[in-house]
């Protein structure tokens, strides 16, 4: 388990990439130890992953009052969440060497991961208001979007700061790795048998 004032060593480094900043880079662990450990973020990001899919489960499981089945969804939205951010890095390890980001594979790894848990962590607010304000649906909508799209600019960011070979380069990683991310999600849900409301 790592030390806290590790854990806030590397989010602020991927907080300083985040916003753009390479020099976030400096403060993140790059090394073996550090590639591995930064899957820790996974576990800081569970408290308020675990909102969002308490939430989601009310909204899925209306005809299922029973705790164990409401517990059965989260715990497939978890396995859905997981894969959706451990998948596509796996992925991109296989394609790294050949598109010629071989270098910055680890960098990148080690930052996605602290920076996923931070977002998660800014996506808490709308997953409260979804549980809290059921009845102001439109109003939490549009604070998700925003929250998203605000995510969105911050993971390009820190996409384009990491791989550090220009923005079209670090745009086309962003957009490869949001592509596979969609695709596992969904394919994801469909084998776990999760059909979100529309």
């Amino acid at each position: 388990m790592l030390a806290s004032d590790e854990i806030e060593q590397n989010l602020a480094g991927a907080w300083r990439l985040m916003l753009g900043k390479a020099d976030g880079l400096r403060q993140l662990d790059l090394s073996a130890d550090g590639f591995w450990n930064s899957f820790f973020a996974i576990l800081v990001a569970v408290p308020a992953l675990v909102v969002g899919w308490a939430g989601v489960s009310n909204d899925v499981a209306l005809e299922t009052a029973t705790f164990a089945g409401r517990f059965g969804i989260v715990v497939r939205l978890a396995m859905v969440d997981i894969g959706a951010w451990v998948l596509p890095l796996i992925a991109l390890a296989l394609v790294a060497p050949r598109v010629g980001i071989g270098d910055r594979f680890v960098h990148y790894v080690v930052a996605s991961n602290w920076t996923s848990a931070i977002i998660a962590w800014l996506m808490l607010p709308a997953a409260l208001a979804r549980m809290l304000f059921p009845a102001a649906e439109n109003v939490v909508s549009l604070l998700s979007l925003a929250v998203f799209a605000l995510a969105m600019v911050f993971t390009w960011r820190m996409t384009n700061a990491t791989i550090g070979k220009g923005a079209a380069i670090g745009s086309a990683v962003f957009a490869g790795m949001f592509f596979v991310s969609l695709l596992v999600l969904f394919s994801l849900q469909t084998l776990l048998g999760i059909q979100l409301p529309a």
